[in-house]
Order: structure tokens, then sequence, then C-alpha cells
């Protein structure tokens, strides 16, 4: 408050016809403004700015599951086009020899070619029970794996090039379950504004009911590691048509169209992907 005072003394012998100020009158009257302006701008800004209530945990841990501790690993190849087949079938020999020996902790979910969005590429979905311990002791049995090793050998001779994540699932999502086909699949990722992923998980664990009638979804996920604020959520459809009859339907209840209100805003980018499972895939 003392630079205040003393720039109301210099005005106050202004009107008194008093002497003027000196040179530190001036000055301090100046820094009174300067220091007066600036906290009542902070001031008048506190008002807008969003209160953020103290977190004790992350929001990994406040999305997913309490009662699994599972770890998602998601693979996607791009395949060279003249390789795409010989590329299935490399991966429907060797793959489900992993998912079915117990001594790995790793369980194959689904696997499948992009029929629309990315062309000849693959994306398989990997559960690992246990979570990173598990990731851990299943990559480094991997590193022993004869097989596995000519495997990956043979299969880089056949890529443009690949990516991954660790994901986690949504705690109001199901969990994937392994499906009878004929089925399509679709993938919808969303890439969310940091520090948003806590609002859009609120808004669809009351949203996600407005699609369950059909049974159409199979599994919600969030990035732990790669691309981060990144959001998968995979639909099951009997055909292209279906999906559009099932999706129109989700308009008509009352509830949805909030859900997409409050959502949208969140987004920096999304896509989607439709894709037809490969023989061996759990989910056909």
């Amino acid at each position: 408050m003392a630079p205040r005072l003393c720039s109301i003394s210099v005005a106050a012998r202004r009107l008194l016809g008093g002497p003027g100020p000196r040179a530190g009158d001036v000055t301090a009257a100046a820094a009174a403004r300067f220091y007066s302006k600036d906290n009542e701008g902070s001031w008048f800004r506190s008002l807008f700015v969003h209160k953020v209530d103290p977190r004790k945990d992350a929001h990994s841990t406040l999305l997913s599951k309490k009662e699994t501790s599972s770890l998602y690993k998601i693979q996607f190849h791009n395949v060279k086009p003249e390789y795409l087949d010989a590329y299935n079938s490399l991966t429907e020999a060797v793959l489900p020899k992993l998912h079915l020996d117990e001594d790995y902790p790793c369980s194959l979910v689904g696997n499948w070619n992009t029929w629309y969005g990315e062309q000849d590429q693959a994306v398989h979905l990997w559960r690992f029970s246990g979570g990173y311990p598990a990731l851990m002791d299943c990559m480094n049995k991997l590193k022993n794996n004869k097989e596995y090793l000519e495997f990956r050998r043979e299969r880089s001779q056949m890529l443009l090039s690949r990516r991954n994540q660790l994901l986690l699932e949504f705690s109001f999502w199901n969990e994937p379950q392994p499906r009878l086909g004929p089925n399509i699949y679709e993938l919808r990722t969303y890439k969310l504004k940091p520090g948003t992923m806590i609002e859009w998980g609120n808004n669809w664990a009351r949203a996600i009911k407005y699609r369950q009638e059909n049974q159409e979804a199979v599994g919600g996920f969030f990035s732990q590691i790669g691309e981060l604020y990144v959001v998968h959520h995979l639909w099951a459809y009997k055909d292209l048509q279906s999906r559009e009859e099932t999706r129109n339907a989700a308009w008509r209840k009352r509830g949805w169209d909030e859900n997409v209100y409050y959502t949208v805003p969140l987004v920096r980018h999304m896509e989607s992907r439709i894709m037809i499972p490969l023989k061996i895939s759990p989910l056909q």
C-alpha cells in the first residue's frame, strides 16, 4: 500500500497548489500505477481461472478398472501391398502359439486387416494379465524364443512401418470377450486435448448405456505409453448397414446428444477404421 499512498500525496499537493513533485515522487507514482494496474488485472483474471481440485491419484488410476491389472498393447503394422497375404499367413502361423502357451502371460484379443482407413494395414490387440510385470516377463522370454525371433526377422521384410501403444481399459466399458462372427469392427480413435481425459471419462461413463442394446460395444481404452491422450473405442457390427442403423438409433435416445455436445470440444483429431478379423482373431 505504501506506493499507492505516495501517489495520493503527490496528487494532493497538486490540488493544494503545493510544490511540484520531486524526481523520487514521480518514480514512486509511476511504480504505484504499475503496481495497482498489475494487481487489479491479476485479481480480475483470477475470477475466470478454473480452480482445479488437488488430486492424489493419476487419471489412469481414476479411470481404469480396479478389479483387474490387465495391460493392453495395440500394434499398427503398415504392410507392403504385395506382401499382405504372406504377412497374414505368417502371423496366423506364429501368434496363436504365444496365445496358447501358458508360460507367456499374454493373450490375443483381436487381429484385423483395415478395410476402410489406412490400406494394407494390420492391427493387433494384446492383453497382458498382470500389468507391466507380465509385459516384461513376456518380452524377456521372447528374446530367447528362436521361432519368434525368426518370425520377426521374416516379418520385417514385409513391413513399411510399425508403431504401438500401451493402453489401459476404461472402468465403465465391457472387457473384450471372444465373439462369434461374422462381424466387422470399427476402431474409433480420438486424440484429446491434454488435461481432458477425466472429463472425457466422466461423460462416457454416463453415455455408454446408450450404445449397449445391440451388444456393439467391445472395449474402450486410453493410452499410457506411446502417443498420449489417445482414446480407442472398439465396436462390432454385422455389416455397414447395421452400423448405420445402430448409430442412428443412438441419436433418438435422450441424453446421447448431450454426450456428443460435451465431448466434441475435447477432441483435437479423430479417425475411424473399419476392420475385418483375421482367421486367428478371438473377435470374429
